[in-house]
This record gives structure tokens, sequence and C-alpha cells, in this order.
């Protein structure tokens, strides 16, 4: 079953064809899946992967988050809205859905963010944030991220290597980012050294640090003091 898929006239799908929307989507059934589990059950996982996209440029491609961390994006739910997912949008813009599902929440957040908090820290999950947007600059200046590089993350995350490569301190965020990681163009590991303009960056960072704190607010009363001191701080000092 395909939704807002274009046919040519034999009636094959054209999926170079957005006229209708960018965001298509296809059903099939379960069985065409050859390593699909039939019960829709597993264990534990090892590894956490939450999904932004980042229309500033500021955030690296992945980072690693320890559990407060964790806590703090699920609870943020930072990304942005692209042209074809909501009616009237047509580049991105950034927005702040908590849980990164706001509507389908009906208890309080802090309930999801602590018992997501609690079960990475019982059963020892590695949770990374990887950044599927933009690098180099901003949307409209800079470049989507290398797919390849992406790909090459999530495997380097999900195979455990990752965890083996060196890590630095973010600035802004706090949280660790791999200096170097096999199959990716190391410039894009560091977003402040792809600027061509690293005072603009700066500038730039601390605009979304600031909307991070506006943004948490409201889950102030809610959070411990391990969570609040996980929040992205504003630079400094310009390296």
């Amino acid at each position: 079953v395909l939704e807002n898929v274009v046919l040519d006239a034999d009636r094959v799908p054209d999926f170079d064809d957005g006229s209708l929307t960018e965001n298509t989507r296809c059903a099939y059934p379960l069985d065409f899946i050859p390593n699909a589990s039939k019960t829709g059950r597993a264990g534990h996982p090892k590894n956490i992967i939450m999904l932004t996209a980042d229309a500033f440029g500021v955030m690296p491609p992945i980072a690693r988050l320890t559990p407060a961390q964790a806590m703090y994006h699920f609870l943020s739910g930072y990304t942005a809205k692209v042209a074809g997912t909501e009616k009237g949008v047509t580049e991105p813009e950034a927005t702040f859905s908590t849980c990164f599902g706001a509507p389908f929440m009906p208890r309080h957040p802090s309930e999801y963010g602590n018992l997501l908090r609690e079960l990475i820290a019982h059963h020892g999950v590695d949770c990374w944030l990887v950044n599927t947007g933009w690098t180099g600059g901003a949307y409209g200046t800079g470049k989507r991220m290398p797919i390849k590089a992406t790909r090459a993350l999530l495997a380097a995350a999900l195979d455990g290597s990752l965890n083996g490569a060196d890590f630095r301190t973010d600035a802004n965020f706090g949280f660790d980012v791999p200096v170097a990681v096999a199959g990716v163009d190391r410039a894009i590991l560091d977003p402040r050294s792809t600027w061509d303009d690293t005072s603009a960056y700066d500038l730039q960072a601390a605009r979304l640090v600031g909307m991070f704190a506006i943004n948490f607010e409201k889950f102030e009363p809610h959070v411990d003091a391990i969570v609040l001191g996980a929040a992205p701080r504003m630079r400094e000092a310009a390296e």
C-alpha cells in the first residue's frame, strides 16, 4: 500500500516525483522482511538512538549521552520540521517536541523521562544522539549531513566499536563526541571547524543553547540537579 506516491502512465511508482509531498509512505506484509520477528518482542536494547535534524548547523553528527543527558534531550525533543511533514512547512523550522512525540504522551513528560533514565542506567545501555541535519552552516548556507557518514556512525555505535574511539567534550552541549571514526570525514565530527566563520558558528550555537534553556524551563521543577546539570551551556570563550 503506497501513500502519496505518484504513478506514471503504466502505474509504476515514480519515487523521484515529490509533487504531492516529500513525505511518502509504504506498508507491506511483515513476512517481506526475512529477519523480522513474528512476536514483535525482543530483549532490552544495547543501544538507544535519538534522532534530530539540526537546522542551525551546530550539533555534531553523533554524540554519546549519559543517562541524565539522555533524559534531558528526550524531554527536550529538539529537531526541525522539514518540508512535506506538515502543511505549510516549506523549509526547515526548529522545534521542540517533548519525548520526540509530544501529542502521543498522555502522562507528564517527566514520568517518561525518569523511566528512560532508570532503564538506561539499570541495563547499561549506550545512548546516542544522531544529527541528520545541516553541517558547515545553517539551513540555506550549509549542506545536509552526508547519509554515508550517518550510516557509518550508526554501524560503529551498534557494533560497539564507537565506544573505543577517542572522544572530546562538546563546548556547548557537554556531551561526548568522537574525534575520529573510520569511513567518516574527521571535519564533520567537529561542526565548528566546518564553518568558514567560526564566530558566526559561536553566535548560532549560543542562539540554540538559549532556545534549549527557554524550552526546558517548564521541566525544571520536575527534574533533579543531575539532569539540570546536563543542560547545554554557553561557550565561555571562542577557541
